[in-house]
């Protein structure tokens, strides 16, 4: 691809870093940008610097938030009994858009992959352990996405919380094997959620 700028094909090539976004894509959308008012672009460019620069990770869940607790850990309406274990943010949102859950969440910020160098060490687990041994903690909902390596991660951490006085369960596979979270229809999902199974039960399937 022959660009007239410099200045055109840095912006094109950075553009092309995003998943999903391929050089003419990436091309177009630059071009998109030119032909917009300047104040536009620079609201654009303006928001994706204090989104970098300001957000913050819930010390509790670690979803997303604004401040040091997110909305949802700070709801007082929700049952702080009960939390769902999830890989990444995304997974909250597929989630709560089904309205079917009102505990908390725990985002491992992954999930066990050795062939991607990914262990134990690496997500946000030793938190969710600490979280069970506090014993206010009465159930674990494993939310990871029907895959080989989300299942690896629930039996991981299935194995850290066994001893304790804890229920654990699954989501129901209304979720096809190998299907990630956040593609699932929201009723699916939610029904998935309703409908989980004990941990221990899914072991034996």
């Amino acid at each position: 691809m022959e660009f007239s700028s410099r200045l055109l094909e840095n912006a094109v090539n950075e553009m092309a870093k995003l998943p999903g976004i391929g050089k003419r894509t990436a091309l177009r959308l630059v071009l998109h940008l030119l032909r917009q008012p300047k104040h536009q672009t620079f609201q654009l460019s303006d928001a994706l610097s204090k989104v970098r620069e300001e957000i913050n990770f819930c010390k509790s869940c670690h979803n997303i938030s604004d401040k040091e607790l997110c909305e949802i850990c700070e709801n007082p309406n929700r049952n702080k009994e009960l939390i769902c274990v999830v890989e990444d943010i995304r997974d909250v949102m597929a989630i709560e858009n089904t309205s079917s859950f009102k505990g908390l969440y725990h985002v491992l910020g992954g999930k066990i992959s050795p062939i991607d160098g990914v262990g134990p060490q690496d997500l946000n687990i030793n938190s969710l352990v600490e979280k069970v041994k506090s014993g206010q903690v009465k159930e674990l909902i494993f939310a990871m996405s029907p895959t080989m390596e989300g299942d690896t991660t629930n039996f991981y951490i299935f194995r850290q919380v066994q001893d304790y006085n804890i229920a654990t369960s699954t989501i129901a596979r209304g979720v096809a094997a190998g299907n990630e979270l956040e593609y699932t229809d929201e009723i699916t999902l939610g029904r998935s959620i309703i409908d989980r199974i004990p941990f221990e039960g899914s072991l034996k399937s």
